[in-house]
């Protein structure tokens, strides 16, 4: 059912453990994915292009990696976040063309997560399903392949081994067998293979490129200090002030967020060694995103059937293609000035060092020299980023943190009363992906 129809796909995100599922709707109008933005007058004024429109999120209270979840699946997770959306949304079911989910560290019974997790939650076999990975941004990126859909309406020896079992079994039995199998092999080779989260190419894990990252600008350890205790602070108040309330599923009655340390200080996360470069690295368990357990979910779909199935839209979705580089490119499509335009800042906190390093560099002359030709990105008004708390203080479950971000941004847009949103991740590989909404007025 592709995207030939104009029903809906559902678009959403998964878990900590390597889960997220993308749901969103299509028409049978195409546009090109790297169209500019329009504006409302221009969409009402007889434009053709498909506009994508999100429509709503939930997750499931993301926490500390193996406390609460500790039972569960991956895919129990994100089916749980997906029967949370439906019944927020009234959703209808049989209206879903299509479900895409992103996922980092799969497991080998729900290798397609997006299709087990739909499947368990009640949506029609009918409905196509698949996963994609792309580390921290893989429910971005399945959130921008279900809106290109819309807007376009290792091991030979041990096989060796196999092979040949029924021969050694005949000569000593099932001992001779298991003498033949291990034969010539080591203990490292039968051994338990835990995912890494060091990249395959460089060896590297992300807190240590972090890490020189932010001694290359300058970043502080203080200042990453700060920024984490800000980040803390701003999620304990959003907390405290309902802004989760009806966006967070209920978990055994609670919505409770157990990584979240309001009461921290820079005098107690000051105390912490440093956790990658050591001795005299600045990065900290504290200052770090910890890892999560979690799962959410996203409702986009074409504006038009959102109107028809009688949804009020939060707003327009532009998506592209680390946050730096993604986002002056995105603002430049959009003919949009960062300083200017833009009223709603989601930045992934995957480091304290990593995003106020991106922040140097947005605001570097000498940066934008080297990089984009003299054009600044620009100075991020400190006052609109991430206001709820961010991946530091709410986590990091790598398979949803893009569908928390795209939620968050589109409530705030409606909130704050402000025109236009960037959101920023970056993601292991050297990867990034940035995105702009527009508060949808209706």
């Amino acid at each position: 059912m592709m995207l030939t129809t104009s029903r809906l796909l559902r678009c959403s995100v998964g878990t900590a453990r390597a889960a997220s599922l993308l749901p969103s709707s299509s028409t049978a109008a195409a546009s090109a994915a790297n169209q500019s933005f329009s504006t409302t007058a221009q969409r009402n004024n007889g434009n053709k292009a498909t506009n994508v429109v999100v429509v709503d999120g939930v997750r499931l209270p993301f926490a500390m990696s193996s406390t609460i979840y500790e039972d569960q699946l991956a895919v129990d997770l994100q089916r749980l976040a997906f029967q949370g959306l439906v019944t927020k949304t009234a959703l209808n079911k049989e209206d879903v063309d299509y479900i895409l989910a992103g996922t980092v560290i799969q497991e080998v019974r729900t290798s397609n997560i997006a299709r087990e997790a739909a499947i368990n939650a009640g949506f029609p076999s009918s409905i196509g399903a698949h996963t994609v990975s792309m580390a921290c941004i893989s429910s971005s990126v399945a959130i921008s392949s279900a809106a290109e859909k819309i807007m376009s309406g290792k091991a030979r020896h041990l096989r060796q081994k196999l092979i040949t079992m029924s021969k050694a079994m005949k000569k000593g039995g099932p001992l001779g067998a298991a003498r033949h199998l291990l034969k010539g092999l080591k203990m490292k080779d039968i051994s338990l293979e835990v995912p890494a989260i060091a990249n395959y190419t460089t060896g590297e894990i992300m807190g240590v490129s972090s890490d020189k990252l932010s001694a290359k600008f300058g970043v502080s350890r203080l200042e990453q200090d700060e920024f984490t205790v800000r980040s803390h602070s701003l999620a304990g108040k959003a907390h405290a002030d309902g802004w989760y309330d009806g966006e967070i599923v209920p978990y055994k009655g609670s919505t409770e967020e157990n990584g979240i340390k309001a009461s921290s200080t820079v005098e107690s996360v000051s105390k912490l060694k440093p956790a990658f470069v050591k001795p005299h690295g600045t990065h900290t368990a504290a200052n770090s995103s910890y890892l999560t357990d979690g799962a959410a979910a996203s409702l986009i779909m074409s504006e038009e059937k959102a109107l028809e199935l009688g949804f009020k839209p939060m707003a327009y979705l532009q998506l592209l293609l680390g946050p730096t580089y993604c986002s002056q490119e995105v603002l430049s499509r959009n003919n949009l000035n960062l300083e200017s335009d833009i009223g709603v800042f989601e930045i992934h906190e995957a480091f304290a060092g990593q995003i106020l390093s991106n922040l140097v560099a947005m605001n570097s002359q000498a940066f934008a020299d080297e990089k984009f030709g003299g054009k600044k990105v620009g100075e991020v008004d400190i006052s609109k980023l991430n206001t709820k708390g961010g991946s530091l203080a709410v986590g990091h479950p790598f398979g949803a943190t893009g569908s928390r971000l795209v939620t968050t941004a589109a409530k705030r847009l409606q909130a704050e009363d402000q025109r236009f949103a960037l959101i920023a991740a970056c993601a292991d590989g050297g990867l990034g992906h940035a995105c702009i909404l527009e508060k949808y007025d209706g």
